[in-house]
């Protein structure tokens, strides 16, 4: 009997007594569930191997075979079918039963109405009702966050918004069906072009102010030095090359069993790439002062992120000097290029526990994104931005650095800061530029000698000092890229335009590339 006309499901009802559940058999029909029965676990089993079911009620005590042996039986025809016992008594043994995952749930005898309705809404539209919750609450944030586009927002009010959204990115990953991924990405895209004007308004007077966010410069000051003041404790400070924050939320997921975690935010000075963000989280400094001590580190035009680098450690150490932190043993700095380098670092990572500070830079996250621009390949396999996220997860949960924190997690004393120094963007519009011949070649920014590109598109740095960035030459401007865009010269320009679409790159101004998280983790006692 189905009163209602619809088919939520099919249930099978496995009862010796099933005539006493006459009452309950009836309500699911009129709810719009299809029942059938079964007196004993044969029957059972024979109906399980010929007629599609979606959920198993199966009592626990039955003459004849029982009812575990009868779960067993239905689990090795059917696996995936959810099975829920009815008992008399919540023995530990069935508890640890449902928690190994062989029955999906119990019910204690008698059984109420309320409880079968529960258990049948549970697993047949629990995924349906969920998803109507998330479609609900999500319409509903998005109408918040655009309004609150419309307001005079501060940099606390940017990083409430980019949390928002990554919270949703997340949470849409798990109900594809809803189709909302569209609108959210329209969304992101809103709120770039809203963080872009923002950015070009107030970044410069960051620069100057105490009143400011958190910047790459301010990195090692804030979050760093203080834990180092505890001279009792062993501090690891990784920094993840070109991390955002929603890869993070995917590794804060599986880290949350074995560390106690905080998390907070910070803004990278642009441009944010590796040559400039990185060098100021290790030295406390611009790229323009640091230029006046190493000057090497700008002669060559073309920025190579290695060579560039080359400098980390030092940069570090001066900052912690020039802060009276004096450290013994050393510090020690370790970066990671390659998985052999991190298999052995790995298989070591307790010997560096009798140090007072070990700064690790892993560089897998970047060299991924940089990949997935010339690999066909991992475009294949990390197709969007959900993908990309699965992708990094994956990695992460078998690499070396969840190997070394897995390990960290057990010893005494130790504190975990980790961090990254810039993110990326997908990006999917090109806009053409044109430069002289040496200008360099990076696809979110450029710095070279008569730079031209529309201002819809970019900021335009005429005077590289006023950015504390490197001025190279009297004559040498940089230009910045907003929102999703990427520069392409006129030269093929269709060619490379159609090259580069639908790449992950940095440098530029994005939420992706500018909020970042920064990580306070401490061992789980």
């Amino acid at each position: 009997m189905n009163t209602q006309g619809s088919n939520k499901g099919r249930l099978l009802w496995v009862d010796d007594e099933i005539e006493l559940l006459r009452s309950h058999i009836l309500l699911l029909s009129e709810k719009g569930y299809q029942v059938e029965t079964a007196t004993n676990g044969e029957d059972a089993l024979e109906l399980v191997n010929n007629k599609p079911f979606d959920l198993v009620f199966l009592d626990e005590m039955m003459a004849g075979m029982g009812g575990l042996e009868t779960l067993s039986k239905i689990k090795d025809i059917k696996p995936e079918l959810p099975v829920v016992m009815i008992t008399k008594n919540e023995t530990e043994g069935l508890m640890e039963e449902a928690i190994g995952g062989k029955i999906s749930d119990y019910l204690t005898k008698p059984v109420n109405p309320s409880q079968v309705l529960l258990a049948c809404k549970k697993f047949l539209e629990g995924k349906k009702i969920t998803g109507a919750t998330v479609s609900r609450d999500y319409i509903k944030e998005f109408n918040s966050i655009s309004l609150a586009l419309n307001d005079n927002l501060t940099f606390h009010q940017w990083i409430e918004i980019y949390t928002k959204l990554v919270d949703w990115s997340m949470e849409l990953d798990n109900h594809p069906e809803l189709g909302l991924n569209q609108t959210l990405s329209d969304q992101f895209r809103e709120c770039n072009g809203a963080f872009s004007k923002f950015v070009e308004k107030n970044y410069r007077n960051w620069l100057e102010q105490q009143k400011r966010p958190t910047l790459s410069v301010d990195v090692v000051e804030r979050y760093l030095i203080p834990e180092l003041r505890d001279t009792n404790r062993s501090v690891f400070f990784f920094v993840i090359d070109c991390l955002r924050l929603d890869q993070w939320m995917a590794m804060e997921t599986v880290l949350r069993e074995y560390f106690d975690i905080t998390r907070d935010f910070y803004y990278s000075i642009l441009p944010t790439a590796t040559p400039y963000s990185r060098n100021a989280i290790f030295s406390g400094t611009w790229p323009s002062d640091i230029e006046l001590r190493f000057p090497e580190i700008w002669e060559e035009w073309e920025d190579d992120d290695n060579s560039r680098n080359r400098f980390e450690h030092k940069f570090l150490d001066n900052l912690l000097e020039r802060r009276k932190i004096q450290l013994k043993p050393e510090s020690k700095y370790i970066k990671i290029l390659d998985a052999e380098f991190g298999k052995n670092i790995e298989q070591n990572i307790t010997s560096y526990a009798k140090n007072r500070l070990t700064s690790i830079v892993v560089n897998f996250v970047d060299m991924l994104a940089h990949g997935r621009s010339d690999s066909q390949l991992l475009k294949e396999i990390a197709p969007d931005e959900s993908a990309y996220r699965s992708l990094t997860s994956s990695w992460f949960n078998h690499s070396t650095l969840f190997s070394m924190l897995r390990t960290l997690s057990r010893q005494k004393n130790v504190t975990v800061i980790l961090t990254t120094d810039h993110g990326s963007i997908r990006c999917l519009r090109g806009v053409k530029v044109i430069g002289d011949r040496e200008a360099s070649t990076n696809l979110r920014y450029k710095f070279g000698r008569n730079l031209k590109v529309d201002d819809r598109h970019a900021i335009f740095i005429k005077n590289p000092i006023e950015y504390k960035l490197p001025k190279r030459s009297v004559t040498v401007n940089y230009i910045i890229a907003k929102e999703d865009y990427y520069f392409v010269y006129p030269t093929d320009y269709h060619q490379y335009l159609n090259k580069y679409k639908d790449s992950f790159q940095h440098g530029g101004v994005s939420m992706e590339e500018m909020i970042l998280p920064v990580i306070k983790m401490k061992p789980k006692q």
